[in-house]
């Protein structure tokens, strides 16, 4: 077994291409580290609907040069067999680490298979990419990032010619296109022959940004902005000049890119602590709102002035951001269809429904949302809002950022505030009050222990709760196909239990809604829901031996 183990780690050091992981696995053999090595080579990275995401290192089950040049194979000859020899792939990524080199060999991959290659001219927002796949008329699309996830890892996500992410059967059918790819000599890489796109494609983008704005609405709203070490500032104040809003105040310890980023345990504005930065140079500008992206800019976080919370910031969650674009949309005239994906709270479903607009829910994630037919607007509660699709069809914080300055700038005009808002949809829908459980664990079978347990022994009630239906989503419904998850509904909630699809995570997504009578009774419905919601989390835990 040992012997088998070190051989198999010698034959991948042969043919890998990068000196830094030569040199770590090459001292990880001489040093006789079966543990480690048994680690790097206990099979594959996944290539997944989401693409392909892991820690950076050699082997296998790591992201490195070897395993994007077989990912790059493996598209390439899905993209042949589908007839688009000879098609362009449009090239993007971000700031990580390797990042640059696993973008240039996946455009030397396609140059050699016979397609062409373009590049974006440096390290850009995933939605610039998203972007210029339709905007170039390419047959795919991919991006080099990891999103939010902790430093030393990247990710590899691809598009399809209609600028979305894949879905199955396209998944399914790269992974094996990828699987039956030989030796990497085999692999023809050239030194060029691809192009590296210049500005243009950038300015294209943010031409576009201005489109999601009304054309006569008022531009006051001041904000500081952290791009969260990642690849926003630019982007996002170019757009905000652009669209004629004040020059945002920056959080400058968090402005410029860095594959480190030290001042944050993970680089994702839900994490505690994350934005702490954002909120203390907040409280010295006195902005009218912190807007945050994550480091491939695709998310947005925002924050309001509170004076009943410490520290007099608070971070609106993702279902709360959903839910004002959407009553924005409204008042602005929107006419399509409103989607969101299964996780994402009710109330968007009530927003669409009284303003007689189309409504659809999917399963998790962009790739799904973005395909919905008709779709003017979606978001997800996971900070991810899409809000021009006929531009970009995945989440973009950028133009999400900029649609949420031009509400805080009419609410301002007004005498108003987006907490103010928060309240006219809590009166005119009822209090929808949502928090998540997140169990990340070191072990995965953590995770199917508990959605074992949970499928063999469904709770009754939760929080006092009777459970009034629960569904098994792997074996899909009417209106959605299989997946892994768990759906209970109780009397005024919902829950919904699921493993990550990007992290080692365990997710419950919970929602409860209290009906409200008049402005006097916000403090206690919200009280109510607080007070539910904590219930939900406690008992579910133990429901779930978490």
């Amino acid at each position: 077994m040992q012997h088998d183990l070190i051989a198999q780690a010698r034959t991948w050091l042969a043919e890998d291409p990068d000196p830094e992981t030569r040199d770590e696995l090459a001292a990880l053999i001489d040093a006789g580290d079966t543990a480690e090595l048994a680690a790097r080579f206990a099979g594959t990275l996944q290539f997944g609907t989401a693409g392909l995401r892991g820690e950076l290192g050699a082997g296998p089950m790591r992201m490195n040069r070897s395993v994007v040049i077989r990912a790059a194979a493996g598209l390439a000859a899905y993209l042949k067999a589908q007839g688009e020899e000879g098609g362009l792939v449009v090239i993007g990524y971000d700031a990580r680490y390797k990042s640059a080199d696993f973008a240039r060999d996946t455009a030397a991959v396609m140059t050699g298979a016979g397609l062409r290659a373009a590049v974006l001219p440096r390290p850009l927002p995933t939605p610039v990419l998203a972007y210029a796949i339709r905007h170039l008329g390419a047959v795919a699309g991919v991006e080099v990032t990891a999103s939010h996830n902790p430093p030393r890892d990247n990710g590899y996500k691809v598009y399809l010619g209609d600028g979305s992410q894949i879905v199955p059967p396209a998944d399914g059918e790269i992974a094996a296109a990828i699987a039956a790819v030989g030796p990497l000599a085999g692999v023809v890489r050239p030194e060029d022959g691809w192009e590296t796109l210049g500005e243009e494609v950038l300015d294209a983008y943010l031409a576009r940004t201005d489109a999601v704005l009304a054309a006569d609405s008022p531009r006051t709203a001041r904000t500081v902005y952290t791009a969260m070490h990642g690849v926003g500032t630019s982007v996002l104040t170019a757009a905000f000049a652009r669209a004629g809003f004040p020059e945002p105040v920056l959080v400058t310890e968090q402005a410029e890119p860095d594959p480190a980023f030290p001042t944050v345990a993970f680089p994702n504005p839900e994490e505690p602590g994350a934005m702490d930065l954002a909120f203390a140079t907040a409280r010295r500008a006195a902005p009218d709102l912190i807007i945050a992206n994550d480091p491939d800019a695709d998310r947005c976080a925002v924050a309001v002035p509170d004076t009943s919370v410490e520290g007099g910031w608070r971070m609106l969650r993702g279902d709360e951001v959903g839910a004002l674009l959407a009553a924005h949309l409204v008042e602005r005239g929107a006419t399509g269809v409103f989607a969101e994906s299964i996780v994402s709270s009710s109330l968007l479903g009530r927003i669409a429904e009284k303003a007689g607009l189309g409504y659809e829910e999917t399963l998790t994630g962009f790739k799904w949302i973005a395909r919905v037919e008709g779709l003017r607007y979606g978001y997800e509660e996971a900070l991810g809002y899409c809000v021009d699709p006929e531009g970009v069809r995945d989440k973009d914080g950028i133009t999400a950022a900029l649609l949420v300055a031009e509400l805080a700038s009419v609410l301002k005009e007004q005498g108003r505030t987006l907490l103010d808002l928060l309240d006219d949809l809590a009166l005119a829908h009822g209090l929808h009050a949502t928090d998540q459980l997140s169990v990340r664990v070191e072990d995965l079978s953590v995770i199917a222990d508990a959605m074992a347990r949970l499928r063999e022994q469904p709770p009754t009630a939760l929080a006092g709760l009777a459970v009034t239906s629960a569904e098994d989503l792997s074996r899909g419904t009417d209106r959605l196909p299989p997946t892994d998850g768990l759906r209970y509904h109780l009397e005024g909630a919902r829950v919904i239990v699921r493993p990550s699809g990007t992290e080692p995570k365990l997710k419950c997504y919970l929602e409860v809604v209290v009906p409200v009578a008049d402005p006097a009774g916000l403090p206690a419905a919200r009280a109510r829901g607080a007070e539910l919601l904590a219930g939900i989390k406690r008992d579910l835990a133990t429901a779930a031996g978490i």
